[in-house]
């Protein structure tokens, strides 16, 4: 256990964001990927590699607490989260802080013509720092995920000033995104309401990213991800209404969402920042998000399949520098659900992959 704990000697967090700068530390080598792009492909170890200005990455291996988290009821704050990590013997490290405008995002679910699940997703938000966390957990499926490190906090601290080991702990605790070794691709996208999500009967309790990491673990499918969620009474951290992408490799992609706080599932192959299920709700969001939803949707129509250098440009398309705001499209993400190749861009710059396996690549 002293592990899990050293996880909470550090934290203080929330949700996913990160940056990259391209250095020579041998843990990447540049080679072609599939004949479509140049791509740095990354090979990581539980040392922290910077990639580029506030974009790193970093492998985690073992055991992080998690089943103990779950299995004592999870939590329904992220303060609870906190306050579950001090229970295992940490001293207190301070206040959770959570800061930032609500984000935007967009996903899309598509196939290539060789019938391989891709997933896509932007993340917009104001510049910050993020982390990409290739996970091999002990019991649990092997992910990548992504941390906006901004969102995690220590008393007095800068997080990056922590062993490398702390800041994987803290943020296996705080993913945005993610896909698993079974080809579960998830996503959190906000949704600009007055309401928020806070579920309470007698199931245990998750948070908004407790929740994906839930997911990333233990979920193999929508299915089984829709059946995790339903087994659990969701609290939205900081009260941001939310809801979730998911998409598997068979191509099946839903949106879950929260009503009166009653789960909704709608299938659907694009997923911005507004209610897509029928009812009340049904279109609440703004109205820039429509209006990238719509982009996906003709591209979706021009083209039955798409390659992962499609799904890129598609993402391209519906970037933060198209509708002239202050916020920037953080990251771009697109997975290969069928192989687990995975290929972030950062910050808008499309002309640059840093590829991961979700599985493999390891050093040994």
């Amino acid at each position: 256990m002293k592990r899990i704990l050293i996880i909470l000697l550090a934290v203080v967090f929330l949700t996913t964001v990160f940056k990259i700068v391209p250095i020579d530390n041998g843990n990447h080598v540049t080679s072609h990927i599939q004949g479509e792009e140049q791509a740095n492909v990354i090979v990581l170890s539980e040392k922290i590699t910077e990639l580029t200005g506030g974009l790193s990455a970093v492998r985690h291996i073992g055991d992080y607490g998690f089943d103990e988290f779950l299995e004592q009821g999870g939590a329904s704050s992220d303060a609870e989260v906190v306050s579950f990590l001090l229970e295992s013997g940490i001293a207190d490290f301070g206040t959770l802080l959570f800061g930032g405008n609500p984000f935007g995002c967009s996903t899309l679910a598509v196939k290539d013509e060789n019938g391989n699940a891709l997933f896509g997703r932007n993340f917009d938000w104001n510049t910050c720092h993020a982390m990409i966390i290739q996970n091999v957990p002990k019991n649990g499926y092997a992910s990548i995920s992504t941390v906006n490190m901004d969102f995690i906090t220590v008393s007095g601290l800068r997080l990056s000033s922590l062993p490398d080991e702390i800041q994987a702990l803290a943020g296996l605790y705080a993913p945005l995104d993610g896909l698993n070794e079974m080809g579960l691709a998830v996503s959190v996208n906000m949704i600009q309401d007055n309401t928020t999500i806070e579920q309470n009967t007698d199931k245990p309790d998750v948070t908004t990213t407790t929740a994906v990491r839930l997911l990333l673990d233990q979920a193999a499918d929508v299915e089984e991800a829709i059946e995790l969620l339903n087994s659990y009474d969701l609290h939205a951290s900081f009260g941001y209404m939310v809801h979730f992408a998911i998409a598997d490799q068979s191509g099946r992609s839903v949106v879950v969402e929260y009503v009166n706080n009653e789960m909704l599932v709608t299938e659907t192959p694009a997923v911005t920042n507004f209610y897509l299920s029928e009812g009340e709700k049904n279109g609440i969001g703004t109205q820039q998000s429509h209006e990238r939803y719509e982009l996906l949707i003709n591209r979706l129509k021009d083209s039955e399949t798409m390659e992962m250098n499609d799904v890129r440009d598609a993402l391209d398309s519906v970037n933060k520098d198209n509708f002239g705001e202050f916020e920037a499209t953080e990251w771009s993400i697109v997975m290969n659900q069928t192989t687990g190749e995975v290929r972030y861009y950062h910050r808008e710059d499309y002309n640059t992959a840093y590829t991961f396996m979700v599985t493999g690549g390891q050093e040994s």
